[in-house]
């Protein structure tokens, strides 16, 4: 299995900068498997790209991804939002592997996977939208106090071999299996021992 280093330095994507934030939260932790995900999307004249690393070493599982924003028109002025989160994976709620075989008719044992998308949950950060609440009277002024939708931040990744290459997915494969394996140890992470 490549390192973490190798992996972040194939990425490509600020590599120095996401090791060095990556060793920090990790504080000296040793890594038994990760994932490292490079997702890219255009918006009408424009390429978007972040990271995102996932580190599981020992009790914990680090969570990085780091966004770039151009702070000019030209695009020449560049500055990285990155965002670290640890969690203790006794608090992970959730492992979720979603898979996509296409012609699943012709499906054999050992057929490689077209697309995994992985969804790790936990007691994290909540998405609060609001807006100002209604009734259905057009005429009505009253304040009717504001509505709206409170959202967990899961983590999702979606790692498809068409775009990333089947090596990409079976790394995101491997990741799943072993968080899925600490998550649901008894005896290890999850009693905190």
């Amino acid at each position: 299995m490549p390192s973490l280093g190798a992996d972040i330095e194939r990425a490509g994507f600020y590599p120095e900068l996401v090791a060095d934030v990556l060793d920090s939260v990790l504080d000296g932790r040793e890594v038994s498997s990760h994932l490292v995900h490079v997702d890219t999307h255009f918006d009408y004249d424009e390429i978007h790209r972040h990271i995102t690393v996932l580190a599981l070493a020992g009790d914990i599982v680090a969570a990085l991804h780091l966004d770039d924003h151009a702070m000019d028109d030209a695009g020449r002025q560049i500055m990285a939002q990155v965002s670290t989160e640890v969690v203790p994976v006794r608090r992970i709620d959730s492992v979720v592997a979603t898979t996509m075989h296409p012609q699943p008719q012709n499906f054999r044992r050992g057929d490689p996977i077209a697309e995994v998308t992985l969804s790790v949950t936990w007691a994290g950060g909540q998405r609060l939208d609001l807006a100002p609440a209604a009734c259905g009277d057009p005429e009505c002024e009253a304040d009717h106090g504001y509505t709206g939708t409170s959202t967990r931040e899961d983590l999702v990744l979606r790692v498809a071999a068409e775009a990333e290459g089947q090596q990409a997915v079976d790394q995101a494969l491997a990741f799943y299996r072993e968080l899925r394996r600490a998550t649901t140890d008894d005896t290890g992470a999850r009693s905190g021992r």
